[in-house]
This record gives C-alpha cells, structure tokens and sequence, in this order.
C-alpha cells in the first residue's frame, strides 16, 4: 500500500497579469526525493514556463516535475485559474 509516488501539489495563489499571462504559485510534496518544495509556474498562452517543470533546472525528481506539469495543466485547462 506504500506507493512511492503519491505526490502531493497544492495551489497557494495564482494572478492574471495580462496578455495570457498567469504566475501560478504550490507548494507540494516529491515522494521520490522525499522533499517538500514550492515555487512558481508561469503561464504564458496555454503553456507552462518555469525552473520548477524545466527538465534541466528542475531541483524535482523526473516523476514529480511530469506530476506538477501534468496536473497544472490540467488545472488550467479547467479554468481554475482565473
């Protein structure tokens, strides 16, 4: 029942700032490293930027980035963020 990959990403706050820009800022949990994290994800259009999801500056385990990318996305194709 332990599965190592039960990350965890929690939305702290999010602004629209114009021209299709959104700064999305979570805080969460990589259950691969075993760290907690936070950061920001900018949305620029309907693509996500920022150190957090970039495979290479990513401080993230590779299961976890893909987790938040993939769950961020998610959320703001749903609208939740504005």
């Amino acid at each position: 029942m332990n599965d190592v990959h039960n990350h965890v990403l929690t939305v702290i706050d999010f602004m629209k700032t114009g021209h299709k820009t959104c700064f999305v800022k979570v805080i969460g949990f990589d259950a691969e490293s075993g760290q907690d994290f936070e950061g920001e994800v900018k949305f620029v259009g309907d693509l996500p930027f920022g150190d957090l999801i970039h495979p290479e500056r990513s401080h993230l385990s590779s299961s976890c980035r893909e987790f938040v990318r993939d769950d961020l996305l998610h959320r703001y194709s749903q609208g939740q963020f504005g």
